[in-house]
Formats: structure tokens, C-alpha cells, sequence
């Protein structure tokens, strides 16, 4: 298939996108640039700017499949009829294996100054990963419980201990000694729900 029928078809953009995705697994944050994301694609250089005006723009479209992605992960194995705990615990152990598996991707995402913040596909598809914290947040019972904004307080609580040890497991902060064994939930607290 020629660059000239990709394009006509529609696939043009996809390509870029996935382009971006296997320089991100391959080489890194660093060098995802639009002239890379344009050869691994396979089409000229100013092609990318056709799609996405920016390279901002392609960093968008490259973080919304990120967090799509991310969502899926956080949600592998349930079934329908999982607990909350249950769907805790994929959540939990989905963001922190998704970040091990997917660093670079996983730091953009989290770049908000190379992204396009208004980027309405990037907002769908972080506003779904977060309502899936927000979900394993709804009804916990800790010390927290009875404050008046206490769904706010667990999301917060849940977001910054797995982001923290994702991050910190994704750059190999914890990959040493004792550490390397750990696990998630071999460090975050155990939690009853009210439901």
C-alpha cells in the first residue's frame, strides 16, 4: 500500500499515532518528534502537521491512546459482577503494570506542558481512567469517612499512592535490593468498603 492510498483511506493518522507509540517503547520520551513519528510512518516529513498542525497535537493524540490503554489495563480480568475490592485491586495493579510496561508513554501522558490540555479526545479518555479511580474510591471505609468531602479525599488518596509507586517503579527506583520484590499492595493499605 502506497503513502498516497494510506492517506486516502484514512489510516494516515493512525499510523503517526502508532509511529509515536513505538518510538515512545523503543527510544523514549526524548526522541518522539514529528519528523521521527513521519519515517516511522513512512510518509514525508510535513505530513504530521496535515493531521495534527503541532507536535503538541500528535502528543495529544499519542497520551489520549495512552489513557486508553490505561483504562483497559485497570479493568483486565473483571467480571462483570466484580466487587469493588476486586475492581480495586485490577485498578491498582493495572496502572502500576502499565506504567512498568509502558514508561515513556507513561511519562507523557503525565506531561501536561507537551500536550494540549483542551484536547477534547485527551479529556475523554483521562476524565474514563480517572472515573475507574473515582469508582474504587466510592465507599471506602478508613479514617477519612465521615468528612464532608470524603469521595474526594479517597480519590486523592488512591491517585497519589499508585501514581507514586507506578512512577517510581516505570523509572527503576525500585529495583533495587529488597525493593525490587515489592508489590503494589505489599505497601498500600488494606481498605474495607461500606457496599
Amino acid at each position: 500500500m502506497t503513502d498516497q492510498s494510506k492517506y486516502h483511506h484514512g489510516n494516515l493518522k493512525e499510523a503517526l499515532v502508532q509511529a509515536g507509540l513505538d518510538i515512545l517503547h523503543q527510544q523514549g520520551l526524548a526522541a518522539l518528534t514529528l519528523r521521527a513519528c513521519a519515517v516511522g510512518a513512512g510518509v514525508s516529513h510535513t505530513a504530521p502537521k496535515n493531521h495534527f498542525g503541532t507536535l503538541a497535537g500528535l502528543m495529544s493524540a499519542i497520551a489520549a491512546r495512552g489513557y486508553q490503554r490505561l483504562t483497559e489495563t485497570m479493568q483486565t480480568g473483571l467480571s462483570p459482577d466484580a466487587s469493588r475490592a476486586d475492581r480495586r485491586q485490577a485498578a491498582m495493579g493495572g496502572y502500576v503494570d502499565f506504567a512498568r510496561q509502558n514508561p515513556g508513554l507513561f511519562e507523557l501522558m503525565f506531561s501536561p506542558q507537551r500536550t494540549n490540555s483542551d484536547d477534547p479526545d485527551l479529556l475523554h479518555h483521562a476524565g474514563r481512567c480517572f472515573a475507574v479511580l473515582c469508582d474504587v474510591s466510592e465507599g471506602l471505609i478508613w479514617d477519612k469517612s465521615d468528612a464532608p468531602d470524603a469521595a474526594l479525599r479517597a480519590q486523592i488518596m488512591h491517585w497519589s499512592m499508585v501514581h507514586g509507586f507506578a512512577q517510581l517503579s516505570a523509572s527503576g527506583r525500585l529495583d533495587k535490593g529488597e525493593m525490587k520484590n515489592l508489590e503494589i499492595f505489599d505497601v498500600f493499605p488494606q481498605f474495607q468498603y461500606r457496599d
